[in-house]
């Protein structure tokens, strides 16, 4: 099976030159290698959370998997320059949850000693079934990420979601977090989350939404949407599978015309090319693909023809 390296590597060399219309010389910066390089003189894309006009960039990051590691070992030091990258170009969101095998922990002690907590738009969850044993996770998540608030605070994959969600928007009340919201990451979850975006007061949801699993635009984005709800997209890549899938497989004649000169940078386009999605929160332990992901945050959006010529390859 041929892994995202390999991906990277061909279609960087088969989109040279298209992008932005400027040759890889001319990015290269920092002595990283050509295809490493971000654009120089482009800012991040943003997007406005609609309850506030707050402006995020619209690529974040995820920490499942990717931050579970040992301080100090050589993966922890990877993960320090995959954050020095992202937060050096503007890019603000990181998610994490208290259930992610300690990676909330490794998240808190990189935003510390880095000095980029007050930079870090910083979104966890409670994954609780009881208020009391929501509290106690939220006190150790704090204690994990070594701050006193956090920017949003998530009811994880619906549990206890009635009770977790009154508790969120408590400590909203208290200061402890400025947004609060739901999250799922399957398409299972959709008809629930569309019932509760409908009844209750939130700041965010966040869903699974790649060119693989698509059903979130049917109902729930034009929901959120209309409801002025920010939206967090996960698992734009299928937890990795779809790059198995384009394996052997050109970039679309179209791509350069969007400044995308990677398979990731297409999956991550098209989720924010549809306009309820405020971010896409990929995970990555290695700086090579951190800049790659921040790529598909420049140049132009998909258009909706673009959008369904993905989905039609039936990945």
């Amino acid at each position: 099976m041929q892994s995202r390296r390999d991906f990277l590597a061909t279609s960087l060399w088969m989109g040279a030159g298209l992008a932005f219309g400027t040759s890889f010389s001319t990015l290269a910066s920092d002595g990283q290698n050509d295809a490493d390089a971000l654009p120089p003189s482009e800012t991040l894309r943003t997007r406005a959370i609609p309850g506030t006009g707050e402006q995020l960039p619209v690529i974040g990051a995820g920490t499942s998997g990717s931050f579970v590691a040992d301080i100090g070992s050589d993966k922890y030091q990877r993960l320090r320059e995959v954050m020095t990258i992202f937060f050096a170009s503007g890019a603000t969101v990181f998610d994490t949850s208290p259930n992610y095998a300690g990676a909330d922990r490794i998240l808190g002690a990189l935003l510390e000693e880095g000095g980029w907590r007050d930079q870090c738009f910083l979104a966890t969850k409670i994954a609780a079934d009881s208020r009391e044993a929501a509290e106690r996770q939220w006190r150790g998540s704090l204690e994990a990420l070594r701050t006193d608030r956090v920017e949003l605070l998530q009811v994880h994959n619906l549990r206890d979601w009635q009770t977790q969600l009154a508790y969120a928007h408590e400590l909203k009340e208290k200061g402890k977090t400025r947004y609060v919201g739901i999250t799922h990451y399957t398409p299972y979850g959709l008809d629930e989350m569309a019932r509760i975006l409908r009844q209750e007061p939130l700041d965010f949801i966040q869903i699974n939404y790649s060119i693989s699993s698509p059903q979130a635009a049917q109902e729930v984005l034009p929901l959120a949407r209309d409801k002025g709800v920010a939206v967090l997209i996960n698992r734009a890549f299928d937890d990795g599978d779809l790059f198995s899938k384009v394996e052997g497989k050109p970039l679309p004649g179209w791509a350069g015309e969007v400044g995308a000169q990677s398979w990731a940078q297409l999956f991550l386009k098209f989720a924010i090319s549809h306009p309820a999605v405020t971010a896409v929160i990929p995970a990555t332990s290695k700086p090579t693909h951190q800049r790659d992901n921040l790529r598909a945050g420049y140049g132009p959006l998909l258009s909706e023809a673009q959008q369904r010529e993905l989905i039609a390859m039936e990945l």
